[in-house]
């Protein structure tokens, strides 16, 4: 009789049991990346990657983790049909600023983007004080419980494997470099990689020239997303004002950490230019600035221009950009308007960036 009872009370757990399994497949944002590029590659739509990675603007930043692909597989009960409730909870983290940080670091550092994190912590501006404590993750976990109904058998359906999208074949081409061309424009016009371009073509920095030849896969793009375009297409709004006072500025003496108009050092210039015409800036380093900008491959007049390994290891030097390949920066010994296609300058050069 122990035996019987055993066996039908072993029976009805396997009866009633079932198992899901989720899939998610992520993807590391490169140097160069835009959405509409990240969404081609893998062949869903920029609002499906936005909605997966719960994006409010079209900004990302390198190292950045995204979702690209989700799917389920799920194997239905045989005896029993469940009847099923869910509730969610949603669990926040926090961070504590210490002195130097910004919004474009901590956003980093947690990867997120800068508009989610103002967006939780209700910021207006990009002033933060050291020991304000920020929301910087919010995740939701959803509870499911359910309740096992008496009905006729189901037969079991096996669950639906998703293949990955196949890729067509491009026969590799050869592109010519324009003036002003950067590996990250490139890459996104013919919708690769900086990584594979790089690869492609044995290049080992990101240097590249005007008139000489690039390895390219596929075809370039002929027409761009249109919410992409309108991205890319805000140029700053002061852009002219802020050109107009970084030229009033040339010949200002270099001074180590300044940042008045007595003296400036290249961050120092960039607090006291953009101050000025109006942005709200904290004072740091280039770096700093860097950290708290992001990549635009068609610079307008008032961008950033980054420059690495000058005096130090990464990013180093910094200066406002004038259009015609030109940029005006506090240099070694004064204020001064200077030219990309400088050897020096060439070697060092970074990129363009923009202020959020």
């Amino acid at each position: 009789m122990k035996k019987t009872a055993t066996t039908i009370a072993t029976a009805a757990i396997l009866s009633s049991a079932f198992a899901t399994t989720a899939f998610a497949d992520t993807y590391t944002v490169k140097k160069g990346d835009t959405l509409s590029h990240i969404a081609s590659n893998h062949s869903i739509s920029v609002s499906k990657l936005k909605s997966l990675n719960g994006l409010n603007s079209d900004l990302i930043f390198p190292n950045q983790k995204l979702t690209v692909s989700s799917s389920k597989e799920a194997a239905k009960p045989t005896q029993t049909k469940p009847a099923t409730q869910s509730s969610s909870t949603t669990k926040t983290s926090t961070y504590t600023i210490v002195s130097g940080d910004t919004l474009g670091a901590i956003a980093q550092k947690h990867k997120i983007s800068v508009a989610n994190l103002k967006s939780w912590n209700k910021l207006k501006s990009d002033l933060i004080f050291p020991g304000q404590k920020l929301v910087v993750s919010k995740t939701t976990q959803t509870a499911t419980t359910t309740a096992p109904s008496t009905g006729s058998k189901e037969t079991s359906t096996p669950a639906t494997t998703v293949a990955p999208p196949k890729t067509a074949g491009s026969s590799a081409s050869v592109y010519t470099i324009k003036s002003g061309d950067t590996l990250g424009k490139i890459a996104s016009q013919f919708n690769m990689s900086v990584n594979n371009l790089k690869a492609l073509n044995n290049l080992s920095s990101d240097l590249i020239y005007a008139g000489k030849t690039l390895k390219v896969s596929g075809q370039a793009n002929k027409t761009e997303p249109a919410k992409e375009k309108k991205a890319e297409a805000a140029a700053p709004s002061n852009g002219d004002k802020v050109v107009q006072a970084a030229k009033a500025l040339v010949g200002t003496p270099y001074v180590w950490g300044g940042s008045t108009a007595k003296g400036f050092d290249c961050s120092g210039f960039i607090y006291y230019v953009y101050n000025k015409t109006g942005k709200n800036l904290s004072r740091t380093s280039s770096e700093g600035y860097y950290n708290r900008s992001y990549y635009v491959d068609k610079p307008q007049v008032g961008d950033l221009v980054f420059f690495e390994n000058t005096y130090k290891k990464g990013i180093s030097h910094v200066g406002i950009y004038l259009g015609n390949n030109e940029f005006v920066h506090a240099g070694n010994d004064r204020v001064e308007i200077s030219n990309l296609n400088n050897s020096y300058y060439k070697k060092h050069f970074e990129s363009f960036k923009r202020f959020y």
